[in-house]
């Protein structure tokens, strides 16, 4: 017999247009990611796109709609802090970039945030692409309610170094770049100042320093250092005079400190980290987005598809250390947020890292929350999603109920195989009845299937109310008592 239960997640907002009046949201299930437990029968109050208040389910309120999800457990729309939507997707030929115009690259960046929305991701940190501004472009079109997709926090352009990670690599030597793709090419510190200030006048949110060789670049090599610890505190200088701050795309072990010791606020992939730099970060307070699932993909699709031998060599280098150094990582206490740098692997897959996560130390909640709570938190979010926001709300802390949806799941076993099947909506657009949801993961929602350790499935979708967005777990199998769940301790 399937049981079907459900739970709404509070505390992680997204802006909306007001409302008229006060809507709500009976949960039967809400997930306090803050607080990492699931509470029983809540009664969630929105009012002009925010959540006033939570507390116990008692009678229906009668000054405003209420959306009966008693039947279901609802996740807030998700965070993915590395994707690059405005671009096309990696290939096996080295000039993709090149056979594209920049009309064309939008409108696949379109394209992209629509499946990402659909994906369940209602915010990102786009941390690049080679054409500069495509990604300002399409935030803008976002916000202003002309393309459908998540929230943006934009880079602009990558800061790289001639001819390195964020370069457009292995062409002939005859063959000119654009120059709209070498907008954030630095040769010295007072370059790094210059380039970065220039993309905080453009529109940008933030930096991306590409701090040492990337996997998927021609002549670049991961843990050979591009940037210097000094341009890159010169782009961290010009960060702080915008009120923002930077990031750092950092494979090697030494790159990996110099950013950090630079103050960038968060470090992309951190592949080849090493014990000092776990241990530096954890000191320094900087976030590590470790995209642990990208090496399956480019094994098995790059090998059959053909990509540069050079590509799958550095892969094969990186991809078990990187797993490795993320469960230490994880058990250092270090700061983890979910990103998956996906354009790497198709848009919409996102989900699909959380098995890895799990796979490789974190319990469920924790990834969850490093989806959620943790990168709503995280200074690379935070000029999209405010941290206050998330304190406005008051939790309550009943008793556990007796029974949950969460049978049996441990480390290794949860999130261990998914596939798409989720659907999100950010904005005020979008219907106020539960999800669709049926066996097979059939109908209009998408779906990501989550296996517990004995092959139980659950399906997520979404629905917009009030103009917030929340997810919905439909878990099919027998309840169990849930005090002492592998995914509701860290």
């Amino acid at each position: 017999m399937r049981f079907v239960t459900a739970a709404v997640l509070a505390g992680v907002m997204c802006a909306a247009s007001a409302t008229a009046a006060a809507t709500y949201v009976r949960a039967g299930r809400l997930v306090d990611v803050v607080a990492g437990t699931v509470l029983a029968d809540q009664l969630i109050t929105i009012d002009k796109g925010r959540i006033v208040s939570i507390a116990p389910y008692s009678t229906a309120p009668t000054d405003g709609a209420v959306t009966d999800w008693s039947r279901y457990m609802v996740l807030p729309g998700l965070i993915d802090m590395h994707v690059h939507l405005a671009d096309y997707e990696t290939s096996n030929n080295v000039a993709e970039p090149l056979l594209h115009s920049a009309a064309e690259t939008v409108l696949v960046g379109a394209l992209n945030a629509r499946k990402t929305l659909n994906a369940g991701f209602t915010t990102v940190h786009n941390v690049g692409n080679y054409r500069a501004y495509i990604d300002i472009a399409l935030r803008d079109a976002i916000n202003a309610g002309t393309v459908a997709g998540p929230r943006m926090n934009t880079v602009g352009a990558y800061l790289t170094a001639p001819g390195g990670g964020g370069e457009v690599t292995g062409l002939a030597p005859d063959v000119v770049v654009p120059a709209d793709m070498r907008v954030g090419v630095v040769t010295d510190a007072n370059d790094m100042g210059i380039k970065a200030r220039n993309l905080f006048q453009h529109g940008a949110d933030s930096l991306k320093f590409i701090a040492t060789g990337a996997v998927l670049a021609i002549g670049a090599e991961p843990g050979q250092l591009e940037l210097t610890e000094a341009e890159m505190r010169a782009g961290v200088a010009e960060a702080v005079r915008a009120n923002s701050y930077a990031t750092a795309h950092a494979h090697g072990a030494e790159g990996v400190k110099a950013a950090i010791r630079s103050v960038v606020r968060s470090v992309e992939h951190a592949s080849l980290i090493d014990d000092e730099g776990i241990a530096l970060a954890k000191a320094k307070g900087v976030w590590l987005v470790m995209d642990i699932y990208d090496g399956d993909y480019i094994e098995a699709v790059g090998t059959r598809d053909g990509w540069p031998a050079d590509y799958l060599r550095k892969n094969r280098e990186t991809t078990d250390i990187q797993r490795m150094q993320f469960t230490k990582a994880v058990r250092a206490g270090v700061r983890m947020a979910y990103g998956t740098d996906a354009g790497v692997y198709p848009h919409g897959d996102n989900a699909k890292q959380f098995a890895y996560m799990v796979r490789y130390g974190m319990t469920p909640m924790a990834a969850i929350q490093s989806a959620t709570v943790n990168a709503a938190a995280a200074p690379s979010v935070g000029g999209i999603w405010p941290r206050q926001s998330l304190s406005k709300v008051v939790l309550p802390t009943p008793k556990p109920p007796a029974t949950t949806i969460f049978t049996g799941i441990g480390p290794a076993a949860a999130f261990r195989s998914s596939r798409r099947c989720m659907r999100g909506n950010k904005g005020s657009r979008g219907g106020d009845r539960p999800p669709r949801l049926r066996s097979g993961g059939r109908g209009r929602c998408y779906c990501t299937w989550m296996y517990s350790g004995t092959g139980h499935r659950r399906k997520i979708a979404s629905r917009v109310v009030g103009g917030l967005s929340f997810f919905a777990f439909v878990n099919c199998f027998q309840p169990v008592n849930w005090t002492g769940s592998r995914l509701m301790s860290r």
